[in-house]
């Protein structure tokens, strides 16, 4: 393989380790946000339920929620990591594409 090959598959490489770097910190911006959101919400209306079985009911699906979505976006981080050539290598195509298109 020439130099230039070589210099074009580690700027690929670059640019998407670049995009996965991004996506795993938008994500987990996301899941902090989640998690923030969800706790204030549970923790302002607290005070305000008087029956005990609701605010066990509302405790319980409020951690649901949480370990599900947590769980779904761990998830997908890992099946980004496995696959992260393909996916980004493919979107990095496109995006080059319309660039070119641009012109």
């Amino acid at each position: 393989m020439t130099s230039t090959g070589m210099s074009a598959d580690s700027s690929l490489q670059e640019r998407i380790d670049r995009m996965h770097a991004r996506d795993r910190a938008g994500l987990l911006a996301f899941t902090i946000v989640l998690w923030c959101t969800m706790l204030f919400a549970l923790f302002t209306i607290w005070p305000f339920i008087g029956e005990p079985a609701i605010r066990a009911i509302l405790a319980i699906f409020c951690g649901l929620i949480l370990i599900f979505n947590t769980t779904a976006i761990v998830a997908m981080l890992r099946h980004y990591h496995e696959d992260k050539h393909f996916i980004y290598g493919l979107d990095l195509k496109h995006l080059d594409e319309m660039r070119a298109r641009r012109r």
